[in-house]
């Protein structure tokens, strides 16, 4: 059933927080670019703040879903950015390998479960909660076994989540714009009747 939201919609911004933070990290973890301040920065501020907002903004609209996505990842990206930041303030130890593969997982863990519940939403919003459950599980791999190749292979999958959420962003965007859908996000149907992608997903709660 189509929702009416009172308010903007907040859900490409945060969609486009995600999906462009996604990809430059992964253009390192592919190992195409450096490290560099550039990353953090986006994390910290588009990835991490940004997205939260949104996510404060979904629970105005009372979406469940939406709202746990958004102010989660957000809090992913700010976390990871104080995780590589404490120990240069001298503030904590490094992480060892295998607390990092075990972070990445308890992620992937909780990715699976938004997963699941983006089978009530679009194609779109399958892959990218399907891909970033996969890019979890592939760097805590990568961390664990400390295999570079496996934090290659999870660079360029992690390129394809990215871009997935900017492309959903991007049809919400275009759709709010023109009055019609322009870019398809295979929208699924569910009791005889088509959902409604302005929501991050249907209202689950």
């Amino acid at each position: 059933m189509a929702h009416d939201h009172a308010n903007a919609n907040p859900a490409p911004l945060g969609l486009m927080g995600f999906g462009m933070t996604t990809v430059l990290l992964n253009l390192h973890n592919a190992q195409i670019v450096p490290m560099g301040s550039a990353i953090l920065a986006m994390g910290l501020v588009f990835g991490g703040v940004t997205q939260f907002i949104a996510g404060v903004l979904e629970y105005g609209n009372r979406n469940t879903f939406g709202m746990t996505a958004f102010m989660a990842y957000g809090a992913f990206w700010i976390s990871l950015a104080v995780l590589l930041f404490l120990p240069h303030w001298g503030l904590a130890p490094e992480s060892p390998p295998a607390l990092l593969g075990g972070y990445m997982w308890v992620w992937a863990l909780f990715t699976a479960i938004m997963a699941v519940g983006s089978l009530a939403a679009s194609r779109m919003h399958q892959v990218v909660f399907f891909s970033l459950t996969l890019l979890f599980v592939l760097l805590g791999c990568a961390e664990i076994s400390g295999r570079a190749v496996l934090g290659v292979i999870a660079g360029y999958e992690g390129l394809v989540c990215g871009l997935s959420a900017i492309y959903l962003a991007a049809s919400e965007i275009f759709e709010a714009q023109f009055g019609h859908a322009v870019l398809p996000v295979g929208l699924p149907r569910a009791a005889g009747e088509i959902l409604h992608k302005d929501d991050l997903v249907v209202h689950i709660s």
